[in-house]
């Protein structure tokens, strides 16, 4: 069974940055595109961002230029740097793999939570 573990998230000031994990177990992830997705309390779970097969990248508009997602196959590990974070993205972070249409190929982890706030 596959098992996603997101870690990393924490509280930061405004401006701060971020570097969060996921750790895939019982699968490779090579086959796989990735994704991070958030949700913020009385929201929606959204994607922020995607990384392909072969490496490339897509954000939501929101978070372009600010994040960056990477992943390492070899270690079944995505990541998700975040940089000068803004109150709005305050939320729970969580990875998976996006199916082409919407939703995702595992169930969900517990995902990591990250406050921004002064």
């Amino acid at each position: 069974q596959v098992q996603l573990v997101e870690s990393g998230g924490g509280l930061v000031q405004p401006g701060g940055s971020l570097r969060l994990s996921c750790a895939v177990s019982g699968s490779s992830i090579s086959i796989y595109a990735m994704a991070w997705y958030r949700q913020a309390p009385g929201k929606q779970r959204e994607l922020v961002a995607r990384i392909d097969i072969g490496g490339s990248t897509s954000y939501a508009d929101s978070v372009k230029d600010r994040f960056t997602i990477s992943r390492d196959n070899a270690k079944k590990m995505v990541y998700l740097q975040m940089n000068t974070l803004k109150p709005e993205d305050t939320a729970v972070y969580y990875c998976n793999a996006p199916l082409p249409q919407s939703g995702a190929f595992f169930s969900w982890g517990q995902g990591t939570q990250v406050t921004v706030s002064s």
